[in-house]
């Protein structure tokens, strides 16, 4: 049974160079992989299910390029009057 543990690894990689240590801001964290019966192919997907559900992949992406703190500030308000609608939308079909 091996184990894979990319996750620090992939996080290093990924970032920009301006020394940034992982996406969370310095914390860093270790993802592990159990290999069954030599089975490669379906620990690595095991492996990018997490990295999806962790959310690396979307930091991944709004980290390659830099985004001013205005930007930032308009696209997490954005996010929320987005959530907000859904939620009013979720409640609305909910008591009809």
């Amino acid at each position: 049974m091996r184990r894979i543990g990319y996750a620090n690894d992939l996080a290093r990689r990924a970032t920009c160079s301006k020394g940034l240590q992982s996406f969370t801001h310095s914390e860093s964290y270790l993802m592990q992989i159990i290999v069954r019966d030599n089975n490669v192919d379906q620990a690595l997907r095991a492996l990018k299910k997490k990295l999806q559900r962790e959310g690396v992949y979307r930091e991944m992406k709004l980290r390659r390029h830099y985004e001013k703190p205005s930007e930032r500030r308009a696209r997490e308000r954005a996010a929320a009057i987005s959530r907000a609608r859904k939620a009013d939308r979720k409640r609305a079909e909910r008591d009809r």
